[in-house]
């Protein structure tokens, strides 16, 4: 597929119906946490009317301020030729600033980083909050921690372990759910305020600000756990290829946005309630898992069931995002080539990277055996959340100022509010680091530190390469002297330069003594835009009788097919002999004046030796590949 899906050519109410399903899976699933997690942090010695107005006020206002107009009203509107998430606004900025700016690349690398933090924590924190909702059925009240946490590892493995068949089959049954999840959500809370309708006074921001003023230190610890409810509100823009600007807002506005607001109203509606019955017997009021409290009896076990399908599909949207931000670094150069399955014939988008998936997997399990509780793992969650969203502002502002040409004073007054309550949400999370935030922290940098040695090693891997290679001029000068034996057929050697002559002719002419009636040198380059339309993709240049250098370029989200986009030349490949693809294999060695420290050098050796091989990648026919080895000292 070269370009984005047709989106205009489905309904809007059946690309809402979809984005709602995968959209908003991660936002929808907070409240089954978010407010009972900032009322633990305030109310340790007990619970006040003011400190559930406060917390209650500091959860819809943050909705409203974060994802309403930031990102719904402000950041939606920064595309990049239709797509969102974070690698694309860097590519955006990229193409904005020339590709010279290095904060760029930077921003781009750290919230990439950063998003595989979160992703290990989001199927952990969501599917343990839902099972442990089993506790609140009447009966299961004494349910063990180890079955608890057995369910829900077995749950978790069941989903990553399904993603090797591809969602494609079911995901048309995500949209359903979902919205049968949030009208539950508003239906649950709306029952509750009526019951209380003195907590629709948490609506007046002064609640916040009184609650911020009167609590110092805890104000902050609580803002921190706020900021759960707007976790996921990154996948408004990341997804927005997949959906559309319109569908993503109208599922927002229309029905997710009500459906928290509702769900979070009755959440402290009910906490209202239990806390005058509490100071009637002269008690004070603990806090309690107060979303599950939210329906009678009688329905709490087909609302656990709800909960649970719900937070699987959140996690699957994760996983999928997973996937689709390691398919776009790989091809944006930041990580190595890793083996991508195509699971739909039908959608392109559908992908299954093995090393990612498991890798996830192995994060999720060790948090949810290592935290134990969902309310142990929330302290985790912000840190990576936050940073993203940090980022996310910085390379708005880049594109406001670069890409959209706004006078940067202005740009800044636009941005400098939203960026500083991500600042200011960021350092609340980051007081909880010794709580666990370090988590995601720790991760950000393994991932960080394998992208930056990638970067580095490729780089000097290049550089070494050119200093050694053969100007393509005088090389053909020299055949021209000392003609070689010439064999039919069409020779096409992949290489990174196209002035200088690939190791592979190289070799291949060394060992073989014959040179091919015709070579193709062969450049892949990836743009910085999500879709190449297929007859722009390919730029000759005939250099003589016996080359011709040659550029195939995708967008970031396209799939390399090499064979068939060279075939949409005329002639190019359909002379006599056939066609080889000539592929080099290079082995990296310790050099005796290295360009890299020796510590990168040997993160780098073990990155490139594992990287999955270039011609599944490029979808080059094994039977017409021929690998030619050399060795480059770094």
């Amino acid at each position: 597929m070269s370009n984005s899906p047709d989106l205009p050519n489905q309904s809007l109410g059946i690309l809402t119906l979809g984005a709602i399903g995968v959209v908003y899976g991660d936002i929808g699933t907070s409240p089954l946490y978010a407010f009972r997690e900032a009322l633990a942090q305030s109310g340790a010695d007990g619970i006040s009317r003011g400190e559930i107005l406060g917390v209650l006020s500091l959860a819809l206002w943050a909705l409203i301020v974060v994802v309403t107009l930031k990102y719904v009203a402000f950041l939606s509107r920064m595309d990049n030729n239709g797509e969102g998430g974070v690698l694309s606004l860097m590519a955006l900025a990229r193409r904005a600033t020339g590709g010279g700016w290095r904060i760029v690349l930077l921003l781009g690398a750290t919230g990439a980083a950063l998003f595989y933090g979160d992703a290990i924590i989001t199927p952990a924190l969501s599917v343990l909050s839902a099972v442990e909702g089993l506790r609140t059925i009447p009966g299961l009240e004494t349910m063990s921690e180890p079955l608890i946490l057995g369910v829900t590892v077995g749950i978790l493995c069941g989903l990553f372990a399904f993603q090797a068949r591809g969602t494609a089959g079911v995901a048309a049954l995500f949209g359903p759910v979902c919205l049968v999840w949030f009208v539950a959500l508003a239906a649950l809370g709306l029952w509750q305020i009526v019951e209380s309708p003195g907590v629709l006074a948490a609506l007046n921001p002064l609640e916040a600000v009184g609650f911020l003023r009167g609590h110092g230190v805890t104000g902050l610890f609580v803002l921190g756990a706020v900021f759960l409810t707007v976790t996921g509100a990154e996948a408004l823009i990341a997804d927005m290829g997949h959906f559309g600007r319109r569908p993503i807002q109208l599922g927002w506005l229309a029905l997710v946005w009500p459906a928290l607001t509702l769900n979070y109203l009755g959440q402290g509606a009910l906490a209202l309630q239990a806390l005058a019955h509490a100071e009637a017997r002269g008690q004070v009021l603990a806090n309690a898992d107060w979303f599950f409290l939210l329906a009678p009896d009688a329905l709490r076990a087909p609302l656990v069931v709800l909960a649970t399908a719900a937070t699987v599909i959140a996690s699957q949207a994760v996983i999928t995002g997973a996937f689709s931000l390691t398919h776009q670094a790989i091809a944006l150069g930041l990580l190595p080539r890793l083996t991508i399955r195509q699971t739909s014939a039908q959608q392109i988008g559908q992908i299954y990277l093995p090393a990612i998936n498991w890798l996830v997997l192995g994060g999720v399990i060790v948090l949810v055996f290592g935290f134990r509780s969902s309310s142990a793992m929330a302290a985790a969650y912000g840190i990576a959340v936050t940073g993203t969203m940090v980022v996310t502002t910085c390379l708005a502002f880049i594109i406001a100022w670069r890409h959209w040409q706004w006078d940067p004073i202005w740009a800044a007054l636009l941005i400098a509010p939203f960026l500083a309550l991500d600042l200011f949400f960021f350092g609340a999370n980051i007081l909880r680091v010794t709580e666990g935030g370090w988590v995601p922290l720790a991760v950000a940098g393994v991932v960080g530190l394998i992208i930056f040695t990638w970067l580095r090693g490729r780089r000097a891997a290049t550089a070494r390469t050119s200093a050694m290679g053969i100007e393509l001029a005088d090389f053909a000068r020299a055949l021209t002297a000392r003609p070689p034996v010439r064999i039919e057929g069409t020779a096409v050697f992949l290489t990174q330069d196209l002035d200088l002559v690939p190791a592979a002719l190289l070799h291949n002419l060394k060992h073989n003594k014959a040179l091919h009636a015709r070579s193709v040198l062969l450049r892949v380059e990836t743009l910085p835009q999500p879709w190449v339309e297929p007859a722009a993709r390919l730029v000759l240049d005939r250099f003589d009788q016996t080359f011709t250098r040659a550029r195939l370029r995708y967008g970031y989200m396209d799939t390399v097919d090499v064979p068939s986009d060279l075939a949409r030349s005329p002639g190019l490949l359909d002379g006599p002999g056939g066609t080889s693809f000539f592929v080099g294999r290079s082995a990296i060695r310790f050099a005796a004046r290295p360009r890299l420290p020796r510590w990168m050098t040997v993160i780098y050796m073990f990155l490139h030796r594992n990287a999955a091989d270039p011609t599944a990648y490029f979808n080059i026919p094994p039977n017409r590949v021929v690998e030619l080895g050399s060795q480059i000292e770094l």
